[in-house]
C-alpha cells in the first residue's frame, strides 16, 4: 500500500487512542483489527514480526508497535502522530483524575468498567483467532504456539513471554527452514542506518549522563527526567512491569505518597491507551501549581523516549537480516510463539480479571460475535460493550457469579 501523510495516521490512531481499552495485549488486538485487517497497512506476517521484535525491546511494546506502524505509513511525522494521538487521550484523562475531575465509583462507574473489560476479552480473543489461522497453519507451528502458551502461563512475569519467544525462535530455526511464507515483503521503514546508529548512541548517552547530571546539579527537573527515562529504558514487557521500577525511584517516592500512587495506578486501568501514561499522572502530582502540567509532560515524554529510540535504532537493520534463511525461519517460529503469548495473556489476566460474572461473559461473547461475524469496527464494539456494562451496573444483574 502506498505511503500516506501524518494527518491520516493521526486520525486513525486518535480513534484507537480513545477506544483501545484493556492493556498492551488488547491494544495489539485493536491494532490488528484496524490497521492489518481493515486498512491493510501491513500484512499479517509483517505485523507478527513487529510484535515479536517489540517484545524483545525494553519499553511499552504496544506503543512501540504503534510507533512503527505510523513510521511505515507516514514517515517520521507519521510515527510522531501515531504516538501523540494514541498516548495523549489517556494522559489527559489521568491528569484530570489527579485534579479530581474523574471518578469511577458507584454502580455506573463499576458497570462501565465491567463492560470495557469484557470488550477487551472479545478483542484479544478475536486477534488470537485470526492470527492463529495465519501464523500457525501447520502442526509444527501449532506445537510452537502451544509451548509458548505453557511457558507464558507458568513462568512468572514477563520472563515467561520472553522465554516463549526465545523458544519459538530456536524451534523455528530447527523446524521451519522449509516453510516458505506466503508473503515475504519487507517492511517499508524510512529510517537510514545512520539515523539508527545515532538513536542507539543517544539512548546510551542519556542513560549514562542523566544520573551524572543529577549528582552534579541536584536539579529536581533533571532528577525527574532521569527517574522516568531509566524506568522506560529498563522495563521489559511494559505495562504492569513498570510499577515496581517507578515505585523504587527516590525522585518519585519522595514526592508522591503511596495512596496517591495506588489511586493513580488504579485509574490507569480504567482509561484507554498505554499504561505508561501513568507517568503523566505521577508527573502532575510531583509538580506544584502551574508547573504541574510541565512536569506531567516531561514525565510522559521521558518514559516513552528510550523505548522509541531503541526501536528506531533497530528497524533500519531489520530488513537486511530478515532475508537470511535462518533469520526467516527464526521469525516464523517467533510469530507462532507470539500467538501463544497472546493466547496466554487472554487466559490470564484478561479473562480472569475481565469475566467476573454472567453479565461480563454475555457481553464478551456478544462483542466477539460482532467482531467475528458482523465485522463491526472495534470502536463501535467498544461503545456497545460499554453501554451493555452500564446497563448491567445500573440493574445489578449478573455482576458476579454468586
Amino acid at each position: 500500500m502506498a505511503p500516506a501523510g501524518p494527518v491520516e495516521v493521526f486520525r486513525t490512531f486518535l480513534k484507537l487512542g480513545v477506544t483501545s481499552f484493556g492493556g498492551p495485549i488488547a491494544h495489539l488486538g485493536y491494532f490488528r483489527n484496524e490497521l492489518v485487517q481493515r486498512r491493510g497497512w501491513v500484512t499479517e506476517q509483517q505485523y507478527g514480526q513487529l510484535v515479536a521484535l517489540c517484545q524483545f525491546l525494553p519499553g511499552p511494546s504496544s506503543s512501540q508497535v504503534g510507533f512503527a506502524l505510523g513510521l511505515i505509513r507516514g514517515g517520521y511525522l507519521g510515527a510522531l502522530a501515531a504516538w501523540f494521538a494514541f498516548t495523549v487521550p489517556s494522559a489527559l484523562l489521568l491528569v484530570l483524575f489527579a485534579l479530581g475531575a474523574v471518578a469511577l465509583d458507584g454502580p455506573i462507574g463499576q458497570g462501565l468498567l465491567l463492560g470495557l473489560k469484557a470488550v477487551a476479552v472479545a478483542v484479544v480473543a478475536h486477534a488470537v483467532w485470526g492470527m492463529a489461522k495465519t501464523l500457525t497453519p501447520d502442526l509444527r507451528r501449532i506445537v510452537i504456539g502451544l509451548a509458548a502458551v505453557v511457558l507464558a502461563l507458568f513462568v512468572p512475569g514477563t520472563y515467561g513471554q520472553l522465554l516463549a519467544i526465545v523458544v519459538g525462535i530456536i524451534a523455528g530455526m530447527l523446524w521451519c527452514r522449509h516453510v516458505v511464507e506466503a508473503d515475504r515483503r519487507p517492511l517499508s521503514v524510512r529510517v537510514s542506518k545512520r539515523v539508527g546508529i545515532a538513536c542507539a548512541v543517544v539512548f546510551g548517552l542519556l542513560l549514562v549522563l542523566l544520573p551524572v547530571l543529577v549528582a552534579s546539579t541536584n536539579n529536581a527537573w533533571i532528577a525527574m527526567t532521569d527517574a522516568f527515562y531509566r524506568a522506560g529504558a529498563l522495563v521489559f514487557g511494559g505495562g504492569h512491569v513498570v510499577l515496581p521500577l517507578l515505585q523504587g525511584e527516590p525522585a518519585i517516592s519522595s514526592a508522591v505518597t503511596q495512596d496517591q500512587f495506588l489511586a493513580g495506578y488504579g485509574a490507569a486501568q480504567a482509561v484507554p491507551g498505554p499504561l505508561f501514561t501513568f507517568a503523566a499522572y505521577l508527573g502532575f502530582e510531583m509538580g506544584d501549581g502551574a508547573t504541574a502540567w510541565v512536569s506531567a509532560a516531561i514525565a510522559l515524554v521521558a518514559i516513552f523516549v528510550p523505548g522509541l529510540l531503541l526501536l528506531v535504532a533497530v528497524l533500519p537493520f531489520w530488513n537486511a537480516v530478515r532475508n537470511n534463511i535462518l533469520v526467516a525461519a527464526a521469525m516464523t517460529g517467533a510469530n507462532a510463539a507470539v500467538v501463544g503469548v497472546l493466547a496466554a495473556a487472554l487466559i490470564t489476566p484478561i479473562i480472569t480479571s475481565g469475566i467476573t460474572g454472567i453479565a461480563a461473559l454475555v457481553i464478551a461473547l456478544g462483542c466477539f460475535a460482532l467482531l467475528q461475524f458482523a465485522k463491526l469496527p472495534a470502536w463501535a464494539v467498544v461503545l456497545i460493550g460499554a453501554l451493555a456494562g452500564l446497563l448491567a451496573g445500573v440493574t445489578g444483574l449478573g455482576l458476579t457469579w454468586g
